[in-house]
């Protein structure tokens, strides 16, 4: 997979970062190794003096092969009385190793000049958070969701009341969030706005993060803009949206219904789906767009996909956010 120049040097910058929080971890373990034991810095500075004496054997003509087996053998005599005190002390064989995050590369990015696997996974994590970027809305979690505001009066008789419908909805927005897989179900969050989709949405993704799974969170108008523009500006090769985004662990599409319907974004959005779901990749939609209103807006192809592939997850109750306004204004007149 291709990435943007700026991608790169980003990946780069953190590996750099890692190598010198190394490196400086390493100087500060080192000091107190010295503090312990004085005889550890003296076997130290008496190895790294080796290779000064070593020079000094070739240019004085004298028998090289004898004194440097001898320079040899002394180095390591200080190297096994170096590593028994440090475990006389209780620290860890390689205390004075550098501790890399990627002991197959060193934080270097590379292997034998290829690139290593943890420079490929940051180069997917930045780029992730790069297209998250692209949402204005931070990640909420579960516990600021407030039942309260949901009636516990059935709309009519026999059917649950909103109250007790959404907290069976919480219960399994939490269930699926503590539970997720690579294997976990595709879902469909469907009712009128201002009823907690995305609110539940972004506590998912919070919580999938959470567990080290790459998660992309974006609206539909933002995503579906962003894919446009790249292909029509011949930059699909260089950002690679839209394959990141079918690659994701977990992708979740925000307001469905709300970007601009063309050809184009019909089109788009059906191979997103499409092809994540040939993959087993879940995905997460949230629309406030019925079954009716769907299909007035996307063809045959796209709306089977949705309903067929997304287990439907249905929102009631009355628009939460009037409700937050309404007490606010109520509050604001009382005080």
């Amino acid at each position: 997979m291709g990435y943007s120049r700026e991608i790169y040097e980003q990946a780069e910058k953190t590996l750099e970062l890692r190598r010198l929080y190394s490196e400086q971890e390493l100087e500060k373990r080192r000091r107190i190794l010295y503090s312990r034991s004085p005889r550890a810095e003296t076997i130290e500075r008496t190895i790294a003096g080796t290779s000064v004496a070593a020079a000094k054997a070739v240019l004085g003509g004298s028998d090289l092969k004898r004194e440097l087996n001898a320079l040899k053998e002394t180095n390591l005599q200080l190297q096994r009385e170096l590593a028994s005190i440090i475990k006389e002390l209780g620290f860890p064989a390689n205390y004075l190793d550098p501790w890399y995050k990627c002991d197959k590369c060193k934080d270097r990015g590379d292997v034998d000049g290829r690139m290593c696997s943890c420079m490929k996974s940051l180069l997917r994590e930045i780029s992730y958070e790069q297209l998250n970027k692209i949402s204005p809305l931070s990640l909420s979690d579960f516990d600021s969701f407030d039942l309260d505001y949901y009636s516990k009066t059935p709309a009519a008789e026999g059917k649950k009341s909103p109250y007790t419908h959404m907290t069976g909805v919480l219960a399994f927005c939490k269930k699926y969030a503590r539970t997720f897989n690579e294997d976990s179900r595709s879902l469909l969050f469907q009712g009128a706005p201002g009823l907690g989709k995305t609110h539940l949405s972004l506590a998912i993704a919070k919580e999938v993060i959470d567990k080290g799974y790459g998660v992309i969170y974006v609206s539909a108008p933002a995503i579906l803009s962003k894919i446009e523009n790249e292909h029509f500006n011949n930059k699909a090769n260089e950002n690679n949206t839209e394959q990141l985004i079918t690659e994701c662990d977990l992708l979740i599409i925000d307001d469905l219904g709300t970007e601009f319907i063309s050809r184009f974004t019909v089109s788009t959005l059906y191979n997103m789906i499409n092809t994540r779901m040939i993959r087993s990749k879940p995905t997460i939609i949230s629309t406030n767009l019925f079954l009716t209103e769907l299909q007035d807006n996307y063809n045959i192809r796209t709306v089977s996909r949705i309903i067929g592939t997304l287990d439907r997850v249905e929102f009631i109750g009355t628009d939460v956010r009037q409700l937050k306004r309404r007490r606010k204004a109520s509050a604001d007149r009382t005080n």
